[in-house]
Parts: structure tokens; C-alpha cells; sequence
């Protein structure tokens, strides 16, 4: 089944998402709902890099979630690290057939498909300072509340 509708999986139609990194995502962001999270995909952080999933937690804690599709996906990808600046908590979303093995011991893991996500290990925690924290969440807050007014209106986008 393909997943190539923003309003279902989040992730804007740009080609640069995989059909699997869709099918992780959906999964992804159901349980992170069922667990109260609220979550953006496609961030820009303030460096400029785009976090793949930001969930938000109802006492301000941040995590970004770094969906990755297959081997040569994750092996192709060396700025990861990076993003611990940038949230409390460190994860990586991987499909049922990735080995696990490969994912750094240091982050967090996630196993998910379209029907939901299992967390395998949970991230270690390192804390944000609290101006970090807040320009983030402004973020997050901005990019939510955009997403959502083009949802309703979506000849209203920006140039």
C-alpha cells in the first residue's frame, strides 16, 4: 500500500522520502500518539539540518527520531550525532527486516511498520538547556501550527 499523502503520513511529498521510510513513519507517529506525544516530521532545527520526527512530550521534553529505511540508508548517513544537540532524547526507527545490530548502542530503537512501533531500547537522556529547549519548541509549535492552517487551507502556502 503507498503512503504518498502528507495528510496521512506527515511527510511532505518531496521525493525525498523512501515508500519504507513512509511505512516506518506511520507506525512511528501512531505510537508516539498512543503515548501522548505529539510529533512533526521534516523539523528544520536551527542548524538547518531537518530532524525526521520531533515528538513532544507534555513536560517539554523533545526527541528526535531518525527513520532509517535500510543499511544503505544508515550507513550513508554521518550526521545523526548532531542531532543530540538538538533533543532530550535520541532515537532511530527501523523497519521488522533491518538488523538491529547495526544501530548505535547509544541511541534508542524503535522497530515500527504501518500498523504501529515497539520501542526495543529506550534512548539515554541528556538533558537541553533551557534556551535551546524553548527555541525549539517554538519551532515545533510554529511548524505544527503551519501544517495544520495549510491543512485547512492549503491555498494559502507560503512562497
Amino acid at each position: 500500500m503507498a503512503f504518498r499523502n502528507e495528510a496521512i503520513d506527515g511527510l511532505p511529498d518531496d521525493g525525498r522520502q523512501s515508500e519504507m521510510a513512509r511505512v516506518i513513519c506511520k507506525g512511528l507517529r501512531r505510537m508516539l500518539r498512543s503515548r501522548n506525544l505529539a510529533s512533526v516530521t521534516e523539523l528544520v532545527l536551527p542548524d538547518g539540518r531537518r530532524a525526521d520526527v520531533m515528538a513532544l512530550g507534555a513536560n517539554g521534553t523533545l526527541a528526535i527520531i531518525e527513520v532509517k529505511s535500510s543499511v544503505a540508508d544508515f550507513r550513508a548517513d554521518t550526521k545523526w550525532p548532531i542531532y543530540r544537540a538538538h533533543c532530550d532524547r535520541l532515537y532511530f526507527a527501523v523497519s521488522p527486516d533491518m538488523p538491529v545490530g547495526l544501530m548505535p548502542p547509544d541511541a534508542g530503537l524503535i522497530v515500527a511498520d504501518a500498523y504501529g512501533a515497539e520501542i526495543l531500547r529506550e534512548a539515554p537522556e541528556h538533558r537541553l538547556a533551557g534556551a535551546t529547549r524553548r527555541a525549539l519548541l517554538i519551532r515545533f509549535a510554529q511548524a505544527a501550527a503551519d501544517r495544520l492552517h495549510l491543512a485547512y487551507d492549503p491555498e494559502s502556502r507560503l512562497s
